[in-house]
């Protein structure tokens, strides 16, 4: 499990440097365009994810035994919304640079032991949990940044193999989150590029599936942005589902966030 923990923190990294570097090139109009996520502007999205590094540092911190001051979230957001567009990209850069230094300086010890309580939840999680949720949240936000000028833009790479190792274990819940069964008239089980996905009642990713009733025709970088909601046209890059069902019904299961 630690080493599950090493390559998410390290994804973490590589996302964090990427957007980093794209940040630092981008004019006031292109923080101004669109992005993947429709309803916010390029600047607006990192905006999201600067909140939410600052938001989220603190449980973590505090469950190393550092003395974080609290703050609201809704002052938080207050902030953040009330900034200009290129504070809100710099401010990225700063906040999510604190939030990966703080995960970064942990012993081996504490990155197999910590518990977090991120005060949302039911009850306190490893701490690989609390890191699965902010790549799945860094990872399809970046692409909604990245695809506003590249359109043929996808999921990081390694991002989405570890992504898809947390939903098969740490993170999973999150899928009974993102899905919409009721969508479907009958349970599936649908082949994906490294593992199963299962739908019934609600959806499960597994290891591994023995009799799949439909295939995913697609890279695990597109698995992710389908169950994120963002494999939308123009962006399904030549995903096809062989089978049971049919891309479009799975977008109707996968609405997105």
């Amino acid at each position: 499990m630690t080493q599950l923990v090493d390559r998410t923190i390290g994804a973490l990294r590589a996302e964090h440097d990427r957007l980093a570097g794209l940040v630092s090139t981008l004019s006031d109009d292109q923080l101004a365009a669109t992005s993947g996520a429709s309803e916010w502007t390029v600047a607006q999205a990192l905006s999201h994810l600067g909140s939410g590094a600052e938001i989220g540092r603190a449980p973590i911190a505090r469950a190393a035994g550092e003395t974080v001051a609290a703050e609201d979230n809704q002052t938080i957001w207050a902030r953040w919304d009330a900034s200009t567009p290129r504070a809100q990209a710099e401010g990225f850069v700063a906040s999510n640079g604190r939030w990966l230094e703080t995960v970064e300086a942990f012993t081996p010890e504490q990155r197999s032991s910590l518990i977090v309580d991120l005060g949302f939840l039911p009850e306190p999680v490893p701490l690989l949990t609390a890191l699965g949720m902010r790549l799945n949240e860094v990872a399809n936000h970046s692409w909604d940044v990245r695809v506003a000028f590249d359109p043929d833009a996808g999921v990081d790479t390694e991002s989405a193999a570890v992504l898809v190792d947390l939903l098969t274990g740490p993170v999973g819940f999150l899928l009974g989150f993102l899905a919409k069964p009721a969508e479907l008239e009958d349970p599936v089980s649908l082949a994906v590029p490294g593992a199963g996905l299962v739908i019934d009642d609600t959806a499960t990713l597994v290891d591994h599936l023995e009799a799949p009733s439909a295939t995913f025709n697609g890279p695990p970088e597109a698995f992710i942005r389908l169950v994120s909601g963002r494999l939308k046209d123009p962006y399904a890059n030549g995903v096809t589902v062989d089978g049971s069902l049919t891309l479009d019904d799975l977008r109707r299961v996968f609405p997105g966030f």
